[in-house]
């Protein structure tokens, strides 16, 4: 076949003559013929000819359509250096016209939207979105928009993409943390369980700190929660205050008046008249359960490091040695080899790295100092081998540094349960902490003098942490299944002795205490649905005139029908066999499938289990000091702060993995 020799250009609303095909088929509208004509350059052949940089490319050659991807490459990726010249002076011109423009909704047309590089329509919106997030949730620098190597960065890959500025960013990060507090907000209303809270401290190189309040509860499907719910800025001039205001507008902002359970926080950073405001204003804005026993818990994590500096300090010069050792090993080359060439003369099987520690987190200095003492023995013949080596470590600060790392292990271990990407249930620390209280105890009483100095101190002070602690952690291994008051009874007799029986019928008497007290809230009990139990847990309202309550015969039968069903339910689930000990067990699966056998019991655990035993969790917990806030971030106001870091933290979450258990969970009948 024949084809004309002329040039055919084609608009948005024309398509190429059906002519110009071999096989006469109805070919679909491109935006590409925007930008390209086409022209017939011989037998069988025709190319498609760039209007801007005249460029020709393949079109038809015989019965092959070479189609149209590569045209829009040429148009969308900047790839024609005329149009994409052009493309860069509207934009510089328009700078400030196209913020405006961008943040406005409006219809977006096939030519206003152009395409994406992966030839889907351009969408202005998105990538505003995408900017925000990505800001968010890598603690980029919001003006970084205006930067010049981002925004030719940004060119490079869309060229219609228009410019964002510091202020139109800044909005849309808040956007986003509103959208999703509404959401979270939702979350909360919408469970039956108190909240717990943790506060966590942030210093920072101005005159002010930060408190991070985080919520920790369980949903209505077991689901454990554990979000950031308010970043409280508390100038150091006016701390108690600011501190107080702040819990209190955060109780407001969340609905949690009469829904708080347990406060934890680092008493390190908190003077007694802060302690004695913020639960006097908790007990105010919530019923005191136990009286208050419960309120407030201190850091478990912030314990265990304050308990490792102090060991460290305590053996400060021969640790120094030790580091000055392990730098001058790798300050080179030649000193790794000369030391690693000893080594295998020696023949010292330690396979260990030997890295220097950083001093902010006490976990690297326990590897250093364990390393270190693998290979004491290189270390000893070292300055025979390498006269440049002066530093002299004795067998004695050898044999006292091995005594110090089994103690820091001990400690290592014991903080190691916080590392992974969740809080740990309540119910998994009191093994750990009355192991360590045992530990402790025993080492501090010994007969070895320099033993006894170095964990007597250590000892004397977590000592008072076990006993402000144990109860709560009693009553929530309590009601694992696999332990109830087993454990308890077991491990008070050996850290309690001939005082153990009365500090059990504490554990006891507090857990039916706190069992009456629930279902008295429970009070009166709505119908039943199915497999759910609805409870109206509103607040009670005080309505008689001399502020008493009087019942009638009848409700105090009931009532007394009531708690002695209760107190059957409780003696129920303690006489119940214990469950296999299965290491994998999911303790939040098995309330749920037994929640309707133990409706009251499981409203307390739900609660007793989302208790967060540390504020501090991750590679955090290993911290020596108390965090600090970048410059960056204390420049801005309290609000944006607030928005990124909140809304990071509710990203983070949802990109979490859910945890599928492979846990035995049993159904009791």
């Amino acid at each position: 076949m024949e084809f004309d020799t002329h040039v055919t250009t084609v608009t948005n609303n024309d398509k190429p003559e059906s002519g110009a095909f071999p096989n006469k088929r109805q070919r679909k509208k491109s935006m590409v013929w925007e930008y390209f004509t086409v022209q017939s350059v011989g037998a069988g052949i025709t190319r498609a000819y760039c209007k801007q940089c005249k460029k020709s490319f393949a079109y038809i050659s015989g019965s092959k359509l070479s189609g149209t991807s590569h045209l829009k490459r040429h148009i969308t990726l900047g790839i024609c250096q005329v149009l994409r010249q052009k493309n860069e002076q509207s934009l510089y011109c328009n700078t400030d016209a196209s913020r405006d423009s961008a943040n406005r909704p409006k219809k977006r047309t096939r030519a206003a939207s152009g395409y994406a590089g992966n030839g889907s329509l351009f969408d202005q919106e998105r990538c505003n979105h995408d900017i925000a997030k990505m800001i968010i949730l890598h603690d980029y620098p919001l003006h970084m928009v205006e930067q010049q190597g981002f925004i030719n960065f940004v060119r490079t890959l869309q060229p219609q993409f228009n410019p964002l500025c510091l202020n139109s960013v800044e909005a849309n990060c808040v956007s986003i943390f509103h959208r999703k507090k509404l959401n979270m907000l939702n979350l909360i209303k919408g469970i039956l369980a108190q909240v717990n809270l943790s506060l966590d401290l942030w210093t920072s190189n101005q005159a002010t700190r930060y408190v991070f309040v985080r919520g920790h509860f369980i949903d209505g499907d077991w689901n454990m929660h554990h979000p950031i719910l308010k970043v409280i800025t508390v100038p150091f001039s006016d701390c108690d205050d600011s501190l107080k205001q702040g819990v209190v507008t955060c109780l407001s902002d969340w609905h949690l008046d009469g829904r708080l359970f347990t406060v934890a926080f680092d008493k390190s950073f908190s003077s007694e008249t802060m302690i004695g405001n913020l639960r006097g204003l908790l007990s105010f804005k919530s019923p005191l359960i136990l009286n208050g026993q419960l309120l407030n818990q201190n850091c478990y994590a912030r314990v265990l490091s304050r308990l490792a500096v102090d060991t460290l300090c305590s053996l400060r010069e021969t640790i120094g040695k030790v580091r000055e050792s392990v730098k001058f090993v790798n300050s080179s080359d030649s000193h790794k080899n000369k030391f690693f060439e000893l080594k295998q003369q020696l023949q010292v099987p330690s396979m260990v790295d030997l890295l220097i520690d950083d001093e902010s987190k006490w976990n690297t200095t326990y590897h250093m100092l364990a390393a270190a003492c693998e290979l004491k023995e290189v270390f000893t013949c070292f300055d025979a081998f390498d006269p440049d080596y002066k530093t002299i470590i004795t067998m004695s600060d050898w044999k006292k540094v091995q005594t110090l790392c089994t103690y820091l292990k001990i400690l290592y271990d014991a903080a190691n349960i916080l590392t992974g990407k969740l809080y740990p249930t309540a119910n998994v620390f009191f093994c750990e902490v009355s192991k360590l209280q045992e530990e402790m105890a025993h080492a501090a009483f010994s007969d070895d003098p320099f033993l006894s100095s170095l964990i007597m101190p250590l000892y004397e002070k977590f000592d008072q942490y076990w006993r402000e602690s144990c109860l709560i952690l009693a009553i929530a291994v309590a009601l694992d299944p696999r332990h109830k008051m087993k454990l308890v009874e077991f491990t008070f007799a050996k850290i309690f002795g001939e005082n153990a029986e009365s500090w059990i019928r504490i554990v006891e008497d507090r857990l039916r205490e706190l069992f009456i007290e629930y279902n008295t809230q429970m009070l009166p009990f709505a119908a039943t649905d199915g497999d759910e139990i609805f409870l109206k847990t509103e607040p009670y309202q005080e309505e008689s005139c001399d502020n008493s309550i009087f019942y009638g015969e009848d409700v105090l039968s009931d009532y007394e029908i009531l708690i002695s069903d209760l107190k059957s339910e409780l003696d129920e689930y303690l006489e119940a066999p214990l469950l296999p000990m299965v290491q994998e067990f999911d303790i939040l699966s098995w309330w749920k499938l037994n929640g309707f056998k133990y409706p009251t019991l499981s409203r307390i655990a739900s609660d007793i289990l989302s208790i967060p035993v540390s504020t501090l969790f991750g590679d955090s917990v290993f911290d020596t000091k108390i965090r600090k806030m970048d410059s960056y971030k204390s420049s801005l106001s309290s609000s944006t702060l607030e928005a990124l870091m909140c809304t990071k933290d509710w990203f983070q979450y949802e990109s979490l993995p859910i945890d599928v258990s492979n846990a035995l969970v049993k159904l009791e009948f």
